[in-house]
C-alpha cells in the first residue's frame, strides 16, 4: 500500500488524518469540494471536516500488484 499526500479525496477512500494532534485512520463516507464526512471506525459519531481543516492527511492507495 502506498501513501500519497494532497491528492483528490473521494467517497470510499481510507485516510489518516490528524485530529486533536493525533493521527487516526478514517473511512471517507462522503466527500465534496467543501467538506468530508469521516467514519473514524471506533464507534464514535462520524466527523465533518471542512476543506480548510483537512491540511494534514495521508491517502492510502492499494498497491495493484497485491491484487
Amino acid at each position: 500500500m502506498s501513501i500519497l499526500l494532497s491528492d483528490r479525496i473521494e467517497t470510499g477512500n481510507v485516510l489518516e488524518v490528524r485530529i486533536d494532534g493525533e493521527w487516526v485512520s478514517a473511512l471517507v463516507l462522503l466527500a465534496s469540494d467543501e467538506a468530508v464526512i469521516l467514519d473514524l471506525c471506533d464507534g464514535s459519531t462520524p466527523v465533518v471536516l471542512q476543506a480548510e481543516e483537512l491540511q494534514d492527511y495521508r491517502l492510502f492507495v492499494a498497491d495493484p500488484t497485491w491484487i
